[in-house]
């Protein structure tokens, strides 16, 4: 019965952002690239430079930043042969990118987000 709650509980936000966290932000360095993306929307760099950047591993990185590109958060080509990373273009992703990183403002926001994050790994 307390799981019905706390699920109801959790899954108390905004549709879009719920699906974002659930589908598109499902795990900590997610987390932490997609605020580093919103907070350096200019940026394009290699997996090694976006991890020093957010004090992660390349190896703990790379997996996550290839989720994101297959998600459709963020965009990869080559250039000489490395691979670089940067946000996508589209409007609507920016957006939702944005709005999710303002919700971050908020601790019961955070809290259902670790919540789901955490749901996931699991």
């Amino acid at each position: 019965m307390s799981e019905d709650f706390t699920s109801k509980l959790m899954n108390d936000m905004d549709p879009a952002l719920l699906e974002f966290v659930k589908a598109k932000v499902n795990s900590f360095i997610k987390w932490d690239l997609v605020r580093f993306f919103h907070e350096n929307p200019h940026t394009a760099d290699s997996a090694e430079s976006i991890a020093r950047y957010i004090g992660r591993h390349v190896d703990a990185t790379q997996p996550e930043l290839e989720g994101l590109v297959k998600d459709g958060v963020i965009q990869e080509r080559t250039i000489d042969g490395t691979t670089i990373y940067s946000v996508v273009s589209d409007q609507e992703m920016r957006s939702l990118i944005e709005k999710f990183v303002l919700a971050c403002g908020d601790r019961h926001f955070r809290v259902k987000a670790v919540y789901h994050i955490i749901k996931n790994m699991r």
